[in-house]
């Protein structure tokens, strides 16, 4: 029977011509006797690279450009023998085990920081932390003269926008899950304090801090706890906050940092999806819940405008405030809301406003007086415009409009701008959707609380012991989402010069847990998301390249300062509180 072999390449249409020519030498290879036969009984990917690569061994590379038809190549001194090649060690059928394949992706994995020096045991108390101090230092004065680069400045305030928005967002997520005791101004001023910190002393300056979805979801779990069992929410963070440092300090010391290395792509992706899916989750639930707030005038009929009405009850300073007393009254009629509710008599006009009639200390009478425009639905609209906006923004950088400058410019603040768009549509509208509840002086969320909180005297003694069984769950949280996004920045695909430091990175988070948990602050730990878009944006590449060639990439540009004048800018941002709403 003959045997044949389809080979399907599949990418996006940019690279039409380097398609054709890997297919091109597809085609070569599989004319190749040898290689057919390998291929036939081939089981697992790697036993087809293992024959493309004896096939690779036995090539003549010729040199790019123009050859020389009348230049001949001298013959080889001896033949190759054919034997050598058939003798390729195809992997052994006990082999394909879950162990063995991890390994063998090991070593054809370079993605990966399995094999890196920064995971291996040192097998002596805080070995590891050691190390990564010493690999540190000698380049902490090139952390800060290696931004002294214009791309540093553009990499700065997009990513002060994109942390500004994430502070933002889950401050307003986090007063929402907290009565408040924990809001927006929190959230900046804590990101502003553990970001400066982290970057100045931390192992990996390019990671951003920020609050995640899982800690988020803790958060609210913890606080509906307390408010059951009768227990004071911070106090109890507290001592959850400083079993949790504990416990990191005890993982720093005996290294166990060294486990990443048994992070495999598909745990990575797995910790990044559900990240996502929280903060998806939370705001289509905060969206949803408009229309308990905003209610949907679906009693509203087109053929009854002229029967709605409201009417203001100005009762004098000695009468009761009563719709049947016989106050004076005044009719409020406003042609550019339609009420949603049943028909009133008509009233007699009259100029009051709804805010002077309560100015005057009258109230409002009349089922139409509660009525509301759609606010529910142009929220939605919003919600959805600002989304679909942001989304065509980035991909724009593939577009076949205007320079690439452009492009690469309008893609990198895809976010801002989607938000700026809508927030001016909205403006425009003038209608009164929900806005951000931003303090405009820098004092806590919640004025029942303080800046300090004490570990006694609001909660029973016992409570400080039982804290360690939930701060058992949350350091598992914490190294797990800072440890995976260690290793996906740490991969060698972004050939970074100076190092890792998981050890260094998991002390900083957990001494931050101290001081954050003491002040009421939200904890923080490495942003995936923000860390990327981070080193995306510091990336170097060649700036000469052959027409219609792609620049070769050469690495991140790694430095401290960045990532400081980010925070920095976020904790001056508290005084922009009527900009921010």
């Amino acid at each position: 029977l003959t045997c044949r072999f389809v080979f399907i390449l599949l990418g996006p249409q940019a690279k039409v011509k380097a398609y054709r020519e890997v297919g091109r030498a597809m085609a070569t290879l599989l004319t190749d006797e040898l290689f057919q036969r390998v291929a036939r009984r081939a089981e697992h990917r790697e036993d087809l690279i293992a024959g493309m690569e004896a096939f690779l061994d036995e090539l003549t590379v010729l040199p790019p450009g123009k050859w020389d038809p009348n230049a001949q190549i001298p013959p080889p001194s001896c033949l190759p023998s054919p034997h050598r090649r058939t003798a390729v060690h195809l992997p052994d059928q006990h082999s394909h085990g879950n162990g063995d394949m991890a390994a063998a992706g090991d070593q054809a994995g370079p993605e990966h920081t399995r094999s890196r020096e920064e995971l291996e045991r040192t097998g002596r108390l805080f070995g590891g932390l050691l190390q990564d101090i010493r690999r540190k230092a000698l380049w902490y004065g090139s952390d800060f003269s290696d931004a002294l680069h214009p791309q540093c400045l553009s990499a700065v305030l997009y990513i002060y926008l994109a942390t500004v928005t994430n502070a933002i967002t889950f401050g307003g997520m986090l007063g929402d899950a907290t009565a408040n005791i924990q809001g927006v101004l929190e959230s900046f001023l804590g990101t502003a304090f553990a970001g400066s910190i982290f970057c100045l002393f931390s192992g990996q300056p390019l990671t951003i801090l920020s609050s995640t979805g899982p800690v988020l979801v803790f958060e609210r779990l913890l606080f509906s706890f307390s408010q059951d069992h009768s227990l004071d929410y911070l106090e109890f963070r507290l001592w959850i906050g400083l079993w949790v440092a504990f416990f990191g300090i005890v993982l720093v010391a005996t290294e166990a940092s060294h486990l990443v290395r048994y992070f495999t792509r598909f745990t990575e992706e797995g910790f990044c999806a559900l990240i996502s899916l929280i903060f998806i989750y939370d705001s289509l639930k905060k969206m949803l819940s408009l229309a308990d707030t905003f209610p949907i005038n679906w009693q509203y009929r087109l053929d009854d405008i002229t029967s709605y009405s409201c009417v203001c009850n100005l009762s004098s300073p000695g009468e009761p405030k009563h719709p049947d007393w016989g106050g004076p009254k005044v009719s409020m009629h406003d042609p550019s809301s339609l009420p949603a509710l049943s028909p009133q008599p008509p009233a007699a006009p009259a100029g009051l406003s709804r805010t002077q009639c309560l100015g005057q200390g009258g109230h409002l009478l009349g089922t139409s007086c509660q009525y509301v425009p759609d606010v529910t639905l142009i929220s939605f609209l919003l919600f959805g415009g600002t989304f679909l906006s942001c989304i065509v923004l980035k991909r724009f950088r593939n577009s076949h409009y205007f320079p690439a400058g452009v492009r690469k410019l309008v893609s990198d603040f895809a976010i801002i701008l989607a938000i700026l768009t809508s927030c001016a549509v909205d403006a425009s509208l003038g209608l009164e959707t929900p806005k951000l509840l931003v303090p405009s002086e820098l004092k806590p969320t919640n004025p029942a609380r303080g800046w300090i909180i004490f570990p006694f005297g609001a909660n029973p003694w016992w409570v400080c012991l039982v804290s360690a069984v939930p701060a058992v769950l949350v350091t598992i949280l914490i190294f797990m989402d800072q440890q995976i996004t260690a290793v996906i920045l740490n991969r060698r695909e972004y050939k970074l010069q100076k190092g890792a430091g998981f050890h260094l990175d998991l002390l900083c988070v957990s001494l931050l847990m101290v001081v954050t948990s003491a002040t009421g602050l939200p904890w923080y730990v490495s942003a995936t998301v923000i860390s990327l878009a981070h080193m995306e944006s510091l990336r170097k590449e060649s700036t000469s390249s052959a027409p219609g060639e792609h620049p070769e990439f050469l690495g991140i540009r790694e430095q401290r300062l960045t990532g400081l004048a980010v925070f920095i800018l976020t904790g001056v941002s508290v005084f922009m509180a009527p900009v921010l709403k």
